[in-house]
């Protein structure tokens, strides 16, 4: 089938509205927990360390599942991919909020593999639909991630104060943004495009193509430890925040709020981010910028705690942006939407598998020492690569 095939035939509107959507339940099933989390470890009787590991298994499933997921779509098709990852995020989404631990484990597992799923088959669904405006969409698709990220970690603690089923309810309510996506996206599911064994082939053997693997090139590594190091800064930092700022004596009320400050930046990052992208040559100056962005909010964290606030809006307006540019890395890095689905596999295993070790990492480093300063100034260190990667991943290059 042509590039882009029958989802052509489809008004770009509903195009972009469902992948809106599907970008609309790609964090919201996940930032529901943290706020809850209490009372679900109370509920359950979950250690501290259970707990860390539920909130983690996500990022897992992502790392495992990211390299694999090119291989599904080009068996059943980008749009059936999607389908079905939304399917199965809908019946995890019920299954863990259901009574009985083991469905909690085997739900929060099924909605990591599923998100894991879409988060690879979308930027290539991106670059097959809309070549000429990656960065636009990518970023949008982004804020509207991130906005709904927010949202449900917002309602959620009044959500589960509302009903006697408790924090079982915000839990498992998400389910329905899943269906909603499914129903809007079913012209799409009719007329599916698929990355064929010949696109699989040719985004992985050059011999028959021409076509580069990510995996061996320089520019797909490059792009991949970009998105790694960017997505460990942003996790250590959202996960550890609060904590600094307790040590540093600011009360949790602040805290909380800095925490919605972060994560309303970073939805203006993304945009900002997306209308940039499209009116530069290339992205190697704002991968670059965004990043030494993100370290000034590092080190003015480590510097000056009491002005946690301005320093959660600048690392919200660098991670954003960073994401999105990251995102748009897989489209505009290859030639080919197979190609996208390759690196946006491989960048996204790498780059989760970070994100899940970093936190951990830090927080051991923490118990160690007793400080925040030696943490905060090897992450202040990696940093410091996430601007020499992201200049390299922003040049305009193309894997042939």
């Amino acid at each position: 089938m042509s590039r882009g095939g029958a989802a052509r035939a489809l008004s770009p509107a509903l195009v972009l509205a469902g992948l809106l959507l599907v970008a609309a339940n790609l964090r919201a099933g996940i930032t529901t927990v943290g706020p809850v989390l209490g009372e679900l470890q109370q509920d359950l009787g979950l250690a501290s360390l259970e707990a860390s590991v539920l909130i983690s298994l996500p990022l897992v499933a992502f790392a495992i599942v990211s390299p694999i997921a090119p291989a599904v779509a080009s068996r059943i098709g980008l749009e059936r991919s999607l389908g079905i990852a939304l399917a199965a995020l809908a019946v995890g989404l019920v299954v863990r909020s259901l009574p009985g631990l083991p469905l909690l484990w085997i739900g929060t597992a099924l909605l990591g593999v599923a998100i894991a799923v879409l988060n690879v088959v979308l930027p290539a669904v991106v670059k097959r639909d809309f070549p000429k405006r990656i960065g636009q969409v990518t970023g949008t698709y982004s804020a509207v991630q991130a906005a709904f990220a927010a949202l449900a970690a917002g309602v959620a603690v009044p959500v589960a104060g509302a009903s006697a089923l408790g924090w079982r309810l915000p839990l498992g309510m998400w389910a329905g943004l899943a269906l909603i996506a499914i129903a809007v996206m079913l012209p799409q599911f009719r007329r599916t495009t698929h990355l064929s064994a010949q696109d699989l082939a040719d985004a992985e053997h050059p011999d028959l193509s021409g076509l580069r693997s990510p995996w061996r090139s320089a520019i797909g590594w490059q792009v991949t430890a970009f998105m790694g190091l960017q997505s460990l800064g942003f996790y250590v930092l959202i996960t550890w925040l609060p904590s600094i700022e307790a040590s540093a004596g600011i009360d949790r009320a602040s805290a909380g709020l800095h925490q919605l400050l972060l994560n309303g930046a970073g939805i203006a990052g993304s945009l900002a981010a997306s209308a940039l992208i499209p009116r530069l040559r290339d992205q190697r100056w704002l991968a670059a910028g965004s990043s030494a962005l993100f370290l000034g909010s590092v080190l003015g964290v480590l510097l000056a705690p009491q002005l946690a606030a301005g320093w959660a809006v600048l690392a919200g307006i660098a991670g954003g942006s960073n994401i999105v540019i990251a995102l748009s890395s897989f489209g505009l890095r290859t030639s080919h939407h197979a190609q996208a689905a390759s690196l946006s596999g491989m960048a996204q295993s790498v780059g989760y598998t970070l994100a899940a070790i970093g936190p951990i990492a830090v927080g051991l480093m923490h118990d160690v020492t007793g400080s925040w300063t030696p943490p905060l100034l090897v992450l202040a260190g990696l940093v410091c690569l996430t601007v020499v990667f992201g200049f390299l991943a922003g040049r305009d290059r193309v894997l042939r």
